[in-house]
């Protein structure tokens, strides 16, 4: 009951949230998707690192750790750099752009009929193929902890569940993991009813209180989410009989070599060192949100300042690569322990699903009463902040690029009203949430719709980052981009064998360098034989924006310092590669002083921590003087963009 209770109460929290936002979300679609660009960076980075949190995160990593261990979860570390990039190179100008999403951004930087034609595909490429299969993976994750938690046969009345069950036996969809012992078509109704419930509930505050609601429940979810986190990492290692036995028993269950393998930070092969180089290298930079694209760009839009909208991505990496990971690590060594497997088993799809369920199941089994409650409420939270942040996302594309400006405003001709447009995006989370769940339907594991999005992401990352950078870059280059990614991945994806995780590593960096050296090379011819953007675009664009990188000609063209753009990228450079040393030197050394392997020095692991510490001298002095200038232009910035 207590548990119970504690979910309740966050319940009732964002929905009141909900309606709270509703009279300021109602008056037009910058208010409701950009929250009238009034949010401090704090605010946005919170939000930013509490959607990333997910409830398929925490899953996904449990099953990543057990495949191969810790070194497997650079995967996700690596993205730092990524989310620095956005916010020390490119935060400024996604907020200086004065668009509302990154859809739109396509004809304010490109010329010609082509650029609507790229803003209305890449509303439906992201906003639906993307954005919902992104949804359709967290939903994965609602089915494995909900399937733990919430027994629907036991508490609905007999008739009415005999109904529900009859109509998905009749179906015949499968949503059950297999994990919890219940017969497929009883998990499988739980899990209908249980999303159902969860999706009733995360629509009705995001559409109801528009971004500000989401912003409100994310801070309070982060909160919970990392405070009872550490609480169950705490309790989980001491179920496993405290760091020490804990670490000796997974080499007496595993054996050394294997033990050894599950708990270093690096490839525990020299075979396995190129593919690991070439993923960690490519994945971060090849990917469909490599400029921030999406929910991270909405959230730095509706920063009210520069220094805002970079400290954002600041608050957010920190959060997300170090903070978050020191909790979840113990968590996961720690389940390998209390729920050991066997090391011949088949690491198939099934094992994957079977592993990454355990961290519910650590949940149910292992926190006392109370303490659970608060682990639910935070991964309820996680999961309705991605959720609502998705929704929110999704139907900004939807509303503002497809009914507004293309049925509208260029078919039939007209300027419908604030209220109409508000309306269209509360009823277009229906469609998104639908081909969600056609989705979900479809999927075996977190990894598997990860590994998915992955490879299509690839083909759209470098022109992403370019179209910033680089003055050449015009809207045949996305198109040819996007073409490539929708061509080449589904190639890859069915001409590939995948029978053993074993070779997955092999095969997926394979893939990955196929994806991203074909669309690079596609996108690069193309750029230089397409027609290049007018003068009169990029002259508005570079006079609005001011980016970073190879903008020489327009530069000169209009009587700025040619070399100011290069010189600001390259500080944005420095800022990127020395912040992000800290964190990764920080985070293997505490990692390494928590979790040694059998032949780990503490000397040497004190040396990554030290040098960490040391290293926030290579960027604090630089990062203080870009906020400073930040303030400085910001005062112009706010004549031209809201605040």
């Amino acid at each position: 009951m207590i548990d119970l209770l504690i979910v309740l109460a966050f319940m009732v929290y964002s929905i009141a949230a909900g309606f709270r936002n509703r009279a300021k979300a109602s008056t037009g679609l910058e208010e409701y998707f950009l929250a009238g660009r009034s949010l401090k960076g704090w605010r946005a980075g919170f939000s930013m690192a509490a959607t990333q949190y997910a409830a398929d995160t925490p899953l996904l990593v449990t099953g990543l750790i057990a495949v191969g261990g810790i070194f497997m979860l650079w995967r996700l570390w690596i993205y730092g750099l990524a989310f620095l990039m956005m916010g020390m190179i490119l935060g400024r100008v996604w907020r200086r752009s004065g668009v509302l999403t990154d859809a739109e951004f396509a004809e304010f930087r490109y010329s010609g009929k082509a650029a609507l034609t790229l803003r209305g595909l890449k509303a439906i490429y992201y906003g639906t193929v993307i954005n919902c299969t992104v949804m359709a993976m967290v939903l994965v994750a609602a089915t494995r902890i909900s399937e733990t938690f919430l027994f629907w046969d036991q508490w609905l009345p007999g008739p009415v569940y005999s109904v529900l069950y009859n109509i998905v036996v009749k179906i015949g969809i499968s949503l059950a993991s297999g994990a919890t012992g219940l017969e497929p078509f009883v998990a499988t109704t739980n899990n209908i009813i249980s999303i159902v419930a969860i999706l009733a509930f995360t629509a009705l505050y995001s559409t109801t209180g528009g971004l500000r609601s989401v912003i409100a429940t994310d801070i309070v979810q982060f909160t919970i989410a990392m405070f009872a986190t550490l609480i169950y990492a705490i309790i989980a290692v001491s179920k496993a009989g405290g760091l020490d036995t804990m670490l000796s028993r997974l080499s007496e269950i595993y054996g050394t070599a294997r033990a050894a393998e599950m708990l270093s930070f690096s490839p525990p092969s020299y075979e396995a060192l190129t593919p690991f180089l070439v993923l960690i290298g490519l994945q971060w930079f090849f990917q469909m949100n490599s400029d921030g694209t999406g929910y991270l760009a909405q959230r730095t839009m509706a920063c009210r300042t520069d220094r805002d909208a970079q400290v954002a991505a600041f608050i957010f990496t920190w959060a997300q690569i170090l903070l978050r990971s020191l909790f979840w690590l113990p968590i996961g060594i720690a389940l390998l322990v209390i729920y050991p497997y066997d090391p011949g088993t088949v690491m198939d799809q099934s094992f994957i699903a079977g592993r990454e369920i355990l961290f519910a199941t650590g949940i149910k089994d292992l926190l006392p009463v109370g303490i659970r409650g608060l682990m639910l409420t935070g991964l309820l939270a996680a999961l309705a902040s991605t959720i609502d942040t998705h929704l929110s996302w999704g139907g900004s594309y939807w509303t503002n690029d497809i009914y507004l400006r293309l049925v509208n405003q260029h078919w039939l001709k007209r300027e419908p009203s604030s209220k109409e447009l508000v309306l269209v995006a509360r009823l277009s989370t229906i469609l998104i949430l639908f081909i969600a769940l056609v989705i979900m339907a479809n999927l075996s594991s977190i990894q598997q719709a990860w590994h998915i999005s992955l490879l299509f992401g690839a083909g759209m990352g470098s022109v992403l980052v370019l179209r910033w950078l680089w003055e050449r870059i015009n809207v045949y280059s996305e198109l040819a981009a996007m073409a490539a990614s929708l061509v080449i991945a589904p190639i890859l994806l069915f001409t590939v064998d995948e029978d053993g995780v074993s070779l997955r590593i092999m095969d997926e960096w394979l893939k990955l360098l196929l994806m991203s050296s074909l669309s690079t090379l596609v996108v690069l011819i193309v750029t230089w034989l397409a027609p290049a953007t007018e003068e009169a675009t990029l002259d508005r664009f570079f006079e609005k924006v001011k980016p970073p990188g190879f903008w020489r000609r327009t530069a000169t063209r209009l009587g700025a310092d040619p070399g100011s753009p290069v010189a600001e990228l390259k500080r944005g450079i420095w800022l990127v590669l020395s912040v992000s040393m800290t964190i990764f030197l920080l985070l293997v050394g505490i990692g390494r002083l928590l979790l040694p392997g059998p032949e780990i020095f503490t000397l040497v692991s004190w040396g990554y921590v030290l040098s960490g510490l040391a290293s926030i001298k290579l960027w604090w002095h630089w990062f203080s003087n870009d906020q400073s200038e930040a303030d400085t232009n910001n005062a112009q910035v706010s004549q031209e963009i809201p605040a």
